[in-house]
């Protein structure tokens, strides 16, 4: 299996940053970019040998969780702090980061029937306070690692329980279809962790489609910055107009497809387009997302017809056929939402 920087802000965002002139914005945004870079070797050397997380201890319909503290460190994963059912730590990150883990696990459980992001119960793990002022949260391709934000632009990684959905769901693409991390398979890639990461919110809250606000880290931005969210499915290039982080350059439609060799070809940019068809068909079909569009998308996802090398195109002729198997009503949403971005079926 392979992986790449899986991290959930992405390099246009910090390059942005990493420009500004105020050293307590620029400053976190550089050493981030750095860091981030230093952890694709690490896990391309974690996809030459493999994961090497233990086997589960638990039954598989209950998560094993183990929250570890990096005490602003890079090795990893730092000092043990809380393990599956211990009590609230002092610490409210690592509370965060394993309430969220649990919120993770008991979605795919209870509406998708997957136990564990490996479908086998595998433990779940989240190492929080990684560096000083780290602006990321990532998934390295055993765990989960949250920095603490700058301060000024970005808050604590651990209070959005939809970054946390987000970064694990890259797991279960690892362990699905593996989609390739570069061009429309790496946008694709980026999509499905953005739709499961905000369905593990809609779940967690009750929230049918109408009632989501379909944004992607918004506990993230600090007061003052001026926008809502890292993203937006609804409205992608809406979820912020801001100084110093710009304006959000995600496209929703074909037309405005961005070509780019930057971010892996633009995995982060391009994923504004199918995310924006997902929220189409979801708000088509209504009643609780995971129950329709969810489960579609989660039977391409594991179909096993799914190319690592998959382009939007493809992909959108596997939800429509799949959506065919629920009905007339399903198939006609689901084709009728990739019509709208400007991705053909056939």
């Amino acid at each position: 299996m392979t992986h790449d920087v899986c991290a959930i802000v992405p390099p246009h965002l910090l390059n942005k940053l990493a420009r500004a002139e105020d050293p307590a914005v620029h400053e976190p945004a550089r050493r981030t970019l750095a860091l981030d870079a230093a952890e694709r070797v690490h896990r391309r050397l974690t996809a030459e040998i493999g994961p090497t997380v233990a086997p589960p201890t638990r039954a598989a319909d209950h998560p094993e969780r183990t929250v570890c503290d990096a005490q602003h460190l890079q090795e990893l994963p730092g000092r043990r702090v809380r393990c599956e059912g211990d009590a609230d730590a002092p610490d409210t990150s690592v509370n965060h980061a394993y309430d969220g883990l649990g919120a993770t696990f008991d979605f795919y459980l209870q509406t998708l029937s997957r136990c564990s992001i490996d479908g086998d119960g595998s433990p779940l793990g989240a190492s929080v306070h990684f560096r000083n002022n780290y602006d990321n949260a990532f998934w390295d391709g055993e765990q989960m690692v949250f920095g603490d934000g700058d301060g000024r632009i970005f808050g604590d990684f651990t209070q959005s329980p939809d970054v946390i959905g987000h970064e694990l769901t890259h797991g279960v693409t690892q362990f699905t279809a593996n989609l390739q991390y570069f061009g429309q398979s790496g946008a694709l890639n980026e999509h499905m962790s953005d739709v499961f990461g905000s369905l593990v919110e809609q779940y967690a809250k009750g929230q049918t489609p109408d009632e989501a606000n379909w944004l992607i880290g918004e506990e993230l931005l600090r007061p003052g910055v001026q926008g809502v969210a890292l993203r937006s499915m609804k409205a992608p290039g809406t979820a912020y107009d801001d100084d110093e982080l710009g304006k959000d350059p995600q496209p929703a439609h074909m037309d405005d497809y961005v070509e780019t060799f930057a971010d892996n070809g633009g995995v982060h940019l391009n994923s504004g387009i199918p995310n924006h068809a997902f929220y189409l068909a979801a708000t088509q079909l209504g009643g609780y997302a995971w129950e329709h569009a969810g489960r579609i998308w989660y039977d391409v996802l594991t179909s096993g017809r799914l190319a690592p090398d998959a382009d939007f195109r493809s992909f959108a002729g596997l939800t429509t056929a799949a959506a065919e198997a629920y009905g007339t009503k399903e198939r006609n949403a689901v084709l009728q939402a990739w019509t709208a971005v400007g991705v053909p079926t056939q």
